[in-house]
């Protein structure tokens, strides 16, 4: 049985699992310093365990525990990785209500922050981690920390979710990134993982002010284009992307209308990642 305690941003998690794999995965993709051989304190206490009765020998399963709980329908083995990320992410924004966790990718550049939110397909992830490779911290692919005390976003650099043809794009955009095995017939499809460059991993303590909201849409054939978008509609469709938003009540709303009220707000379309880089380091260099 292998035990870690892994030190994710803000968060500290317990792993306990009998599948050496899944432990030579995490050590591919996060730095040695995020590893410990036990905590003496945990946010999240998860187990990836096998099947049941027979599934421990013939189709094999991996079940999530979150605190001995199974959540989860079991998994083929084979994607215990991603289903320790999935798992994660259920837990942090199930229980993490110290923040305002929104459904977005988050990047800072020269001390201002990007939140991009998006739903499935839009293209945020892939979006984030070209930036990423381009001059961009990131500070989450899938989960915005959004601190009500300031409205700062705190970092949560993890591994970035790729799917599908995402997966070929970004390996020959950044052919020195590292990448996990590619894993067929998830929920989601083919999915790998992309190791987080080593300065976002190394800067999780530094929150960031927000400077601009973007909604990201991928589309074929398109140029690369940043429209300015209504704030009162922004603040709504960002209000919908917040994962625990009515557990903040009226405070939610004040912290988001703040927010949105002293940032840029734009919809982004966009076919080519050069462009979109192009468009974003324009971005960046405006107040």
């Amino acid at each position: 049985m292998n035990t870690l305690a892994l030190r994710l941003g803000p968060f500290t998690a317990t792993l306990e699992t009998p599948f050496g794999a899944l432990v030579d995965g995490l050590r591919q993709l996060y730095p040695r310093a995020v590893f410990a051989d036990h905590a003496s304190y945990a946010d999240f206490h998860v187990a990836l365990m096998p099947g049941e009765g027979a599934r421990r020998f013939v189709g094999r399963q991996a079940r999530f525990l979150l605190d001995g709980e199974s959540l989860f329908k079991p998994l083929p083995q084979s994607q215990a990785l991603p289903m320790f990320e999935w798992g994660l992410n259920y837990a942090i924004a199930g229980q993490a209500h110290q923040y305002l966790v929104v459904h977005a990718a988050a990047i800072e550049r020269n001390g201002r922050v990007v939140i991009l939110p998006g739903a499935p397909g839009a293209g945020k992830s892939t979006l984030a981690a070209a930036l990423t490779r381009s001059g961009w911290r990131l500070l989450s692919d899938e989960l915005a920390l959004i601190r009500p005390g300031d409205g700062k976003v705190v970092p949560l650099a993890r591994p970035i979710n790729l799917k599908n043809q995402s997966i070929g794009i970004m390996r020959g955009f950044a052919p020195d990134a590292v990448f996990s095995a590619e894993i067929a017939d998830t929920v989601k499809g083919t999915v790998a993982l992309m190791r987080a460059p080593e300065d976002s991993m190394a800067r999780v303590s530094e929150a960031a002010p927000v400077g601009w909201i973007v909604f990201p849409r991928w589309q074929k054939g398109t140029m690369a284009q940043l429209t300015p978008w209504s704030k009162a509609a922004g603040v709504m469709e960002l209000a919908h992307n917040a994962m625990n938003y009515s557990l903040h009540g009226a405070d939610g709303f004040r912290l988001l209308a703040d927010i949105m009220d002293r940032s840029g707000c734009y919809r982004f379309t966009y076919d080519r990642l050069d462009d979109a880089i192009a468009a974003f380091a324009a971005l960046a260099s405006t107040h």
